[in-house]
């Protein structure tokens, strides 16, 4: 570490104490403010001997650089906003990885903002997020307030919706058909010669994918001339027990149901959990099946059904949609993509 120049002792307290500035940068690297400004911008005009030195004093004492100050020239920052609707789930995790491990490439880095499935709040996080100029946005879902709608058509930046072709695209959009998804597993279900069919989904009616598979799978149903024996739609979060609680309940009240199709393969998994504690069958007396093919499933007793969603394939291709479109230096025609998500039977149909 390059050493810190020898100062008054009071300047040197007064340096330990307060917020840095880039001045304090350049007087303790012993260059003026501008050529500190332009070492920590990587300027190609600045040595290399310079650069590091600035960018390890600057490292070693906690300096931040003020981007929204250098974007008054660039208009954007080297941030990328990520807008989803929760971060407790295991689903969203994983679509990060994906557009991280793309990002890192590349001088820009996510910035992640929770809707918590409230078209208000979105609307309010992405207000805030394209305030700070971004160089791009990356938004989980079609669905959005009017004025949302109006800031992502007139960002200025490339913007990419994920998860969801089943609707109107701003712009880019890459992500899965939920509507086929959900007929796709109701056609698996009925191959298999199950008819008396339980749905259990958490997050409805403000989850607008789970819905689509939810009509989905009820349109495939209809088709064969099949209805929901029983149907449980919580409004709350998904969570191992709740599913189980819920599968308890939908068995007692109904126990003719020869299959419950879950909006998540978290609360299969509690559904799971009721069965092995209670002594049913799986799939002897009911068959389970999820969504998502979560990492949670490995290891459990026995495969559970599920469909995989391509959630990391999705962050992935977002990414790389945003930066092809950034380097373009336009918007460009927009890209859309639609990834076929695997259905899986595992040991539970």
């Amino acid at each position: 570490m390059w050493p810190l120049r020898k100062l008054p002792w009071r300047a040197t307290i007064a340096l330990m104490t307060k917020k840095l500035l880039l001045k304090d940068v350049a007087r303790l690297a012993g260059v003026s403010e501008m050529t500190a400004s332009r070492a920590l911008r990587g300027a190609p005009d600045v040595s290399e001997r310079t650069r590091v030195k600035v960018e390890e004093i600057a490292r070693s004492h906690g300096y931040v650089p003020n981007r929204i100050a250098g974007s008054l020239s660039s208009q954007s920052v080297n941030l990328v906003g990520v807008v989803v609707p929760s971060l407790s789930s295991f689903v969203f995790p994983e679509v990060l990885n994906g557009i991280s491990s793309v990002l890192k490439e590349s001088p820009l880095k996510p910035v992640v903002g929770v809707t918590g499935y409230d078209l208000e709040e979105e609307e309010s996080v992405i207000r805030e997020m394209l305030s700070w100029q971004p160089s791009g946005l990356i938004v989980a879902g079609l669905e959005h307030s009017d004025a949302t709608r109006k800031m992502l058509v007139q960002a200025g930046c490339p913007v990419v919706e994920i998860m969801d072709v089943d609707g109107d695209p701003v712009g880019h959009c890459v992500g899965i058909s939920h509507l086929e998804a959900g007929r796709d597993t109701a056609q698996q279900i009925l191959r298999r010669g199950y008819r008396r069919i339980g749905f259990i989904g958490t997050k409805m009616p403000q989850d607008f994918r789970a819905r689509k598979r939810f009509d989905g799978f009820t349109d495939a149903l209809a088709a064969e001339g099949v209805t929901l024996a029983d149907a449980e739609h919580y409004s709350g979060e998904s969570s191992i027990e709740t599913g189980r609680l819920l599968t308890a309940q939908m068995m007692a009240r109904s126990p003719e149901v020869d299959c419950i199709y879950y909006s998540s393969d978290v609360m299969s998994v509690g559904g799971l959990m009721h069965c092995l504690a209670t002594g049913i069958s799986v799939p002897g007396d009911i068959a389970l099946a999820g969504f998502n093919n979560l990492q949670i499933l490995q290891g459990l007793p026995m495969q559970l059904a599920t469909t995989d969603a391509c959630r990391r394939q999705i962050g992935v291709r977002a990414a790389e949609i945003l930066l092809d479109s950034r380097s373009r230096k336009d918007i460009g025609l927009p890209v859309l993509e639609s990834l076929s998500p695997a259905f899986s039977p595992g040991q539970s149909l």
